[in-house]
């Protein structure tokens, strides 16, 4: 069954706090976003403010939106998250150190988060040694932005190059559209304004469990 794993996207320590635990009451998995404000345009609390409440929250991925990600790998694997994913567009030397020191910290894994303009071909390379790539498709640093279901189109040359690669989506995920990105060979559906904006956030995520149940 497809995975709904709600987003933490916050710019400062008091959303950080009541966002994590507005979600982490329910969640099974989460997704938390980090921002530099030179590759994402926002900024998110620094890396080492980076905390979830470990007696709940096992499942926890991180997604680095940094151009320069390798000084906050160093210090997030102590925290071991499941999943690190670093962006493909990001400098290049420092994703290829990081990819190295996550995989020198096993069992966390490696993922690749790839904007629609990067093509899987241009990155073949790392997506060969990660364990999940992460289609982006939403507003870099913000909630919400637009599913671009043309994105979807990757998914088939993403597991021709890696068919062991666990596919994310980022970007617009709502009641109307979760059942195409899971026929599309959507695995984690990362869900942000839908459940953290909603009057009743535990409501909008168990909607989007029942839509992904049925697709088991």
């Amino acid at each position: 069954m497809a995975v709904i794993s709600p987003t933490v996207t916050a710019l400062n320590l008091h959303q950080y706090r009541e966002q994590i635990e507005r979600i982490s009451k329910f969640a099974d998995r989460i997704h938390i976003d980090l921002m530099d404000g030179i590759f994402a345009p926002t900024r998110s609390p620094g890396f080492k403010h980076t905390w979830w409440p470990k007696e709940i929250l096992e499942q926890v991925d991180i997604h680095i939106m940094y151009e320069n990600p390798l000084l906050a790998v160093e210090y997030l694997v102590g925290l071991r998250p499941q999943l690190i994913i670093l962006h493909a567009e990001a400098n290049h030397q420092e994703v290829s150190e990081a990819l190295a020191l996550i995989d020198a910290h096993r069992p966390i894994k490696r993922g690749l988060a790839i904007l629609p303009e990067t093509k899987p071909k241009d990155v073949a390379g790392w997506l060969k040694k990660c364990d999940h790539c992460l289609v982006f498709s939403g507003d870099l640093g913000h909630f919400g932005g637009r599913a671009d279901m043309k994105q979807t189109e990757k998914i088939s040359e993403l597991l021709d190059i890696n068919p062991n690669l666990e596919i994310g989506w980022d970007g617009g995920i709502n009641d109307k559209n979760v059942t195409e990105l899971i026929k599309a060979g959507v695995d984690v559906l990362n869900a942000g304004g839908f459940i953290q904006k909603s009057t009743n956030p535990a409501n909008a995520y168990a909607i989007l469990q029942q839509i992904a149940s049925v697709h088991k």
